[in-house]
């Protein structure tokens, strides 16, 4: 739910927040998994004007990073406390969701070689090594209005 309850309560006015909601569904994703978000129209029928604005910045945010989301599977390793990495093919995503991560590391990682490492929002270069299966990636600091930083990695064989 956006806030504590599954449907419309006037009192509850403990709302997720939107990086709240993003890290919910990413993680959801890192699993492998679905999020089912659940809102409750008001008596009148209308959603309220805070699930409306919290849904419209996860639709924003879903028309950016949709690629690493729609179609993809869990990544190799499961969540981690600096985020989680999603997959399609031989493209994996990694979401750094933490602000205070700045290196990440990936053991066992189940490729030989990455070709291209980039930040998703404006394809600025990522620096990673790959090393004894221990993928490194430096993480740079996000923008404070961004909720995840997505470095996507062209990975090959």
């Amino acid at each position: 739910t956006m806030n504590n309850s599954w449907g419309f309560n006037i009192t509850d006015t403990s709302y997720k927040t939107p990086k709240q909601l993003v890290d919910f569904l990413v993680k959801a994703a890192g699993y492998g998994a679905n999020l089912l978000l659940n809102i409750g129209p008001m008596p009148n029928g209308e959603i309220q004007p805070e699930f409306k604005e919290r849904l419209a910045y996860m639709g924003n945010w879903l028309h950016t990073y949709g690629e690493s989301i729609y179609n993809t599977k869990g990544g190799y390793i499961r969540p981690q406390s600096w985020g989680c990495i999603t997959q399609k093919g031989d493209t994996m995503f990694v979401h750094v969701l933490n602000d205070s991560s700045t290196t990440i590391q990936g053991d066992s990682f189940p490729y030989k070689k990455i070709a291209k490492a980039y930040l998703m929002n404006n394809n600025s270069v990522i620096k990673t090594s790959l090393k004894n299966n221990v993928l490194n990636i430096e993480a740079l600091k996000k923008d404070a209005d961004e909720a995840d930083e997505v470095i996507v990695l062209i990975c090959k064989n």
